[in-house]
């Protein structure tokens, strides 16, 4: 890949070193496991968990004459996701063979695609921000391939003092690596693009992004420089399984990059590992070439063809992705950019927040959403697929606000009820007797009363019209919430003869 450079350099972003100011460089290789009931050349069984050697067919394990067959579906699914990337679909790719030898690769070589791969460039939207003045950076990353690949085994090192074991249940599993542009310079904008290009993958149906379970893992490429240089020499950090970590080890390893130079030492390329335990990179392997693994095509798989047709029988079906559903919530439910882009930050947020709109305020939605819904299961470190309120019983606690049954105040009561108990916010308010008090009478009762009893309160209204704001506050509290608050305001004013 000829590397350019398409970014101009940002001053926010340099890293002050002993000596002057550096800027980092990151591109990223993600291996993304493609959502599929079975393997990239085999028949045998993709599901998570199961015991070791148990997903293994006579392919996987390498059993002699045995041959790959292609599977249409992951196929499909590539080309789902270089869509969803906005990249170039090659309509003929190769499989190629990738030499090396490990335990866990049991063929003695990767079934991968080099020189040319299934889908090409294409590019990544990511939005930094807000800011201090509410602003969006949107920042394009570019996409240099995705190429199919079928995954290696897993060497284990703790189940035996003297010996280790292999667990093939990955072997041959089918990867998309997807590989980034020497773009990003920071951190941040690396972690915007995982979070983003997860996102994608997800709403596509094409990888579940279960980073925890290995089924999303990246490679980041780390290098430094002095802002306005060339690419200095990069370092690759294998297998980084977390967003946070990504960010942890960017960081790391560039400061331990710019320590090196401004030492007056050298940095050699080579690969390394981040311990989130001491916060640092470690020394792997020396980084190996293309030349180093002897690629060539293999001879068992013919090129792999397909006609426009099969591409725009893909295209058709696409769902709407984050990037667009965004531009509509703004659009046309008059969300602002921050809380549009909270929503689709997954689909499933998405979706549910769809099915509490549909026929309500927006706005109004979206805040329960974000504020009291997302809010809850962030303190309980739950998702949206755990949570115990549906869009339905949300959308019922909308609605007994907009007749006018109960006030916001008693609505946040019922939505801790909902939450934690469950059942149908409706019955909940007739049956524990939380409707709004409506009743004029009563309220100006309760707001005669508040009055007469403090007199001095009464005179500093009359020095502070503002003051009145304690008054509603404590006709509020005697009446247990219940009051309409509008009903209560209109009325302290009345008495106490402020002019609207």
């Amino acid at each position: 890949m000829t590397l350019v450079d398409v970014r101009t350099p940002d001053p926010k972003r340099f890293i002050p070193g002993a000596t002057g100011d550096w800027e980092v460089i990151v591109g990223m290789e993600v291996h993304a496991q493609v959502l599929s009931n079975s393997k990239l050349f085999s028949g045998a069984s993709t599901e998570f968990g199961k015991p070791q050697n148990s997903n293994v067919s006579l392919v996987d394990a390498a059993m002699p004459g045995m041959l790959p067959v292609i599977n249409e579906e992951c196929v499909k699914q590539a080309v789902r996701t270089g869509l969803g990337l906005k990249a170039q679909i090659n309509k003929r790719s190769l499989f190629d063979r990738k030499n090396y030898f490990y335990p866990d690769l049991p063929q003695g070589y990767q079934i991968s695609q080099f020189k040319d791969p299934i889908v090409g460039e294409g590019k990544i939207v990511i939005s930094l921000g807000p800011d201090r003045q509410g602003q969006f950076e949107d920042i394009e990353i570019g996409i240099e391939r995705l190429h199919l690949e079928q995954d290696a085994g897993k060497s284990m090192h703790d189940q035996h003092a003297t010996m280790s074991y292999v667990d093939l249940n990955r072997s041959g599993v089918a990867l998309m690596e997807i590989v980034s542009k020497p773009d990003m310079r920071s951190s941040d904008e690396a972690k915007a693009f995982m979070t983003k290009l997860r996102a994608i993958v997800r709403y596509l149906g094409t990888c579940d992004g279960n980073m925890d379970e290995g089924s999303m893992r990246a490679d980041v490429n780390v290098s430094v420089r002095r802002p306005g240089e060339g690419f200095g020499t990069r370092c690759e950090i294998k297998n980084v399984n977390s967003i946070r970590f990504i960010g942890q080890a960017i960081e790391s390893e560039a400061r331990r990059q710019i320590d090196i130079l401004e030492d007056g030492g050298k940095i050699d390329q080579e690969t390394r590992l981040y311990d989130p335990n001491t916060g640092r990179t470690e020394s792997m392997r020396s980084k190996e070439d293309a030349h180093d693994y002897r690629y060539f095509p293999d001879p068992d798989l013919l090129p792999l063809e397909f006609d426009d047709a099969f591409v725009t029988a893909l295209e058709a079906d696409l769902p709407e992705l984050p990037d667009d559903k965004k531009e509509r919530f703004v659009r046309e439910l008059g969300l602002s950019i921050y809380d549009a882009s909270v929503l689709v930050s997954e689909k499933a947020i998405a979706d549910y927040f769809e099915a509490v709109a549909a026929g309500r305020d927006g706005k109004i939605a979206a805040n329960w959403v974000i504020n009291d819904l997302l809010g809850a299961l962030n303190r309980t470190g739950k998702d949206i697929e755990q949570t115990s309120v549906s869009p339905a019983q949300l959308g019922a606690i909308i609605d007994l606000i907009k007749a006018g049954t109960i006030s916001g105040k008693i609505a946040k009561d019922l939505f801790e009820i909902v939450l934690t108990e469950g059942g149908d916010p409706a019955e909940i308010v007739e049956l524990r007797g939380m409707k709004q008090v409506t009743d004029t009478g009563a309220i100006e009762k309760a707001v005669d009363e508040i009055i007469a009893a403090n007199p001095d309160q009464v005179e500093k209204v009359k020095a502070k019209p503002t003051m009145a704001a304690w008054f509603v506050g404590q006709v509020m509290k005697a009446t247990g919430g219940k009051a309409n608050p509008q009903a209560v305001q209109a009325l302290v004013k009345a008495k106490l003869g402020i002019e609207e």
